[in-house]
């Protein structure tokens, strides 16, 4: 029996991250066997909190029978089914305008708390943690050997690098010295904080913290929105540098840090001094931080996109494919669009060879690029817009609201049925052409 056979076909899946944990449940429920190799001691999830769009939520109903209600036990209430954005410029707190996600749209909650949920469902044998991926062989015919920064080595059909924006898989299946293999500083850094519900509604009253509000002006905005069933308030402030980014800050070397150690002095300074924010609830909310806290450079892969996501039968998925920055909230639920159709490609291709694998992740490939590099610019177009750098919509509330539609309407309306129906259909015809 070889590699290729049904009963012997294995995945790899390089991270335990939120695209990981996905593709795993959606190969577990196609029968597909896999292995999750994980270099962190246990699921370890970045940042504070998350929400997840309708588009995700569709998603997750097709990759396992188990995955949306696990979201939902863990996913905070919507106190209004609406994103609300917030003049930061004004004392008054002059509502701009409101955009409608749903009934019991876009909830989110605790990044880890989500995560944890869905582990729950992979099976422990199926996971091997503390595995550093190191390099992969990959021989025309016959199992890819993985090699790990412990020496240890693994065997598998196909590797799917599932493993974040500082992607290793990435950088094995670019040629060397690639732009793309790693990310890009986006003059964009952000400062990110859970408060204790007591003490936001002591603060800001029992209404502003019970749901989502974005406080936005020149050069920066704030989001708010309760997490952890109402116990927690997340809060993620987000800053772009004036003039020509400093690269010496944030380097972009293998091993570099994207996080530096801050002040809440220096949060206070970037929205009174730089950013002219007069919000009393801004400033409310940025004394919510704690004294001493982080500050995140925001990396995305605009600038150097990958030129593909595949290299035979490797691949890449999720933000180590496309990472984008978080000011649609969408980075999350490509990576679960992701999974599904690579589940249902590589289920299909199981089994047939090594030629029919590389074929499948071509049809990855084909119907996941454009989709995923749209929301990646998108992203940064979002961002523009909440700090005010389109003067002739950021003074028009109407004109701002239409643009809000455009870009979050663009990612929720997404048509994952027919993105399957097509990848598959490409598997298919390259079956029976073969035949």
């Amino acid at each position: 029996m070889t590699d290729s056979s049904k009963s012997e076909f294995h995945v790899a899946i390089i991270g335990a991250g939120i695209t990981g944990v996905n593709l795993a449940l959606a190969l577990l429920h196609r029968g597909v066997r896999y292995t999750i190799y994980e270099r962190s001691p246990g699921y370890r999830e970045i940042g504070a909190g998350i929400g997840f769009s309708p588009n995700a939520e569709r998603a997750m109903l097709r990759i396992h029978p188990e995955v949306l209600p696990a979201f939902k036990r863990v996913a905070n209430p919507n106190g209004k089914d609406y994103f609300q954005w917030i003049d930061g410029c004004r004392p008054d707190d002059l509502l701009l305008c409101r955009l409608f996600v749903g009934e019991n749209g876009f909830q989110g909650g605790r990044r880890q708390d989500i995560l944890e949920e869905w582990a729950k469902l992979v099976p422990r044998d199926t996971v091997q943690f503390g595995k550093e991926i190191r390099d992969i062989e990959e021989p025309e015919k016959g199992p890819l050997t993985l090699h790990f920064q412990d020496g240890s080595t693994a065997h598998a059909s196909v590797v799917v690098g599932c493993d974040g924006i500082r992607s290793r898989v990435r950088q094995l299946i670019l040629p060397p010295g690639s732009p793309a293999a790693h990310a890009s500083y986006t003059a964009k850094y952000c400062f990110r904080a859970l408060a204790p519900m007591s003490a936001a509604v002591a603060s800001l009253g029992p209404y502003k913290p019970s749901t989502r509000f974005m406080y936005i002006g020149p050069g920066a905005h704030i989001i708010t929105y309760p997490v952890g069933n109402n116990t927690q308030l997340n809060m993620l402030a987000v800053v772009s540098e004036n003039g020509s980014p400093d690269p010496s800050r944030w380097p972009l070397a293998p091993g570099s840090h994207h996080t530096a150690p801050s002040v809440r002095e220096e949060l206070e300074r970037a929205f009174t001094e730089e950013c002219g924010f007069y919000s009393h609830t801004v400033h409310k909310i940025v004394r919510l931080f704690p004294e001493r806290l982080d500050k995140w450079a925001i990396f995305d892969m605009a600038e150097n996109p990958a030129p593909q996501y595949h290299r035979g039968r490797i691949c890449i998925a999720g933000d180590a494919a496309h990472a984008s920055g978080p000011h649609l909230g969408a980075g999350a639920g490509m990576g679960i669009e992701d999974a599904l159709v690579l589940s249902e490609v590589i289920a299909r291709a199981a089994g047939g060879g090594e030629w029919l694998v590389e074929k499948a992740l071509e049809a990855f490939n084909s119907l996941r690029y454009e989709r995923t590099q749209e929301v990646v610019h998108m992203t940064r177009e979002s961002c523009e817009l909440f700090h005010w750098r389109r003067p002739e919509v950021s003074g028009d509330p109407q004109k701002f609201v239409a643009e809000m539609e455009r870009l979050f309407h663009r990612v929720w309306h997404y048509d994952i049925e027919e993105a399957i129906r097509q990848a598959l259909s490409i598997v298919e015809g390259h079956k029976a052409g073969r035949l």
